[in-house]
């Protein structure tokens, strides 16, 4: 049995169907690609992973772990084992670093995370989680938290956006130490070369999964095809 499993999932917002009928798994410990434009649904099918508020599937089955977790709170789904990394760093401030890796986990050896994430803990470690920090320092220090969580599964959404985005070697690095911690990763992004860090890739395009396979075979579909729907143009898979 896959660690998550969602089956049929469509999701309905303002009359309009983001994700229609889409079917996906991922197994323990693997790290999987979801790749596809802005606009698409990647997010949203994070969003509802994650049980975000306001977010539940119109109809379909989320699965994980052999629960079925539709009606479960974000809470809740965390204490089974699910957490995410936001496209934007969370704005969460006036502690220490130390203790922002240690919030959720007392037992947690905050110097081994923040060095799984290429920071010297020596300069980080009593540094305020505030405005000093850069974006990529925050995006760093909060990969290190739920690292420091040991999840089932971590959702990186877009870890390669923002004006301090972090380099392919950085998001490579990442996914290696969630691999050393043995969690499986749901990798969302829109670019090609992204998705080749992964284990297995699937492609979204209009709240469903178009292709699905190798990272290189769904990387090079993706690159031939890409769906342009979100800029107001023919969408390539219709």
């Amino acid at each position: 049995m896959a660690l998550l499993e969602i089956t049929g999932l469509t999701y309905m917002t303002h009359g309009k169907e983001i994700l229609s009928g889409l079917s996906f798994s991922i197994e323990a410990s693997e790290v999987h690609a979801l790749l596809g434009t802005n606009g698409t649904g990647k997010s949203t099918l994070a969003y509802l992973i994650m049980g975000c508020e306001g977010y539940r599937p119109t109809s379909g089955e989320i699965v994980f772990d052999g629960n079925v977790i539709n009606d479960l709170k974000i809470h809740e789904r965390a204490r089974l084992g699910i957490t995410m990394a936001w496209q934007e760093p969370v704005r969460f401030e006036g502690i220490s670093v130390k203790d922002y890796i240690t919030i959720k986990n007392k037992d947690a050896d905050p110097a081994y995370y923040l060095e799984m994430v290429g920071l010297h803990p020596e300069l980080y470690l009593l540094r305020m989680v505030d405005k000093s920090l850069s974006g990529g320092e925050r995006k760093r220090i909060e990969l290190a938290s739920i690292l420091a969580l040991n999840p089932k599964l971590a959702i990186l959404d877009e870890p390669d956006s923002g004006i301090d985005m972090l380099s392919t070697q950085d998001i490579i690095n990442v996914i290696n130490a969630f691999k050393k911690n043995g969690s499986a990763v749901l990798l969302i992004t829109h670019r090609e070369e992204i998705a080749l860090i992964a284990d297995k890739a699937s492609q979204i395009c209009r709240g469903k999964i178009v292709c699905a396979g190798s990272p290189r075979e769904v990387a090079e579909y993706y690159k031939a095809r890409k769906c342009l729907v979100c800029d107001g143009e023919v969408c390539a898979y219709v």
